[in-house]
């Protein structure tokens, strides 16, 4: 059944992929860019779906802002020391979620930041 299932995605499969990679393209663009206009410097990725923008400019550590923006706004982020002690001033933000989600994290985040400016 599942190699049945491969070979219809190979075969008739192309234009819902491109849908989901324009969708992903677009989610991405939104987030990058809704962290760079509220001043957390954000480089576009180039795969994957995490976008890693730079927190330093709040002052607080990548655990101090993951733990502080998850009690005080209720979106969860993950500190850049996850991923190793150069990840330190950075935490990742997934955009594998619906655009609605997204732009309400960005609305919470951007709130966040302008109080701890």
């Amino acid at each position: 059944m599942s190699q049945e299932a491969a070979l219809d995605a190979l075969l008739h499969g192309r234009r819902a992929m491109q849908e989901m990679r324009e969708s992903y393209c677009e989610r991405r663009n939104v987030i990058v860019n809704g962290f760079n206009r509220m001043g957390l410097r954000c480089l576009m990725p180039k795969g994957a779906f995490y976008a890693f923008p730079n927190i330093t400019s709040t002052g607080m550590d990548s655990v101090t802002f993951a733990k502080t923006l998850l009690q005080e706004e209720k979106v969860a982020v993950v500190p850049g020391t996850a991923f190793g002690a150069c990840g330190e001033g950075f935490v990742r933000c997934s955009y594998a979620a619906g655009m609605d989600r997204i732009q309400l994290a960005l609305e919470r985040i951007a709130a966040f930041v302008e109080r701890h400016k």
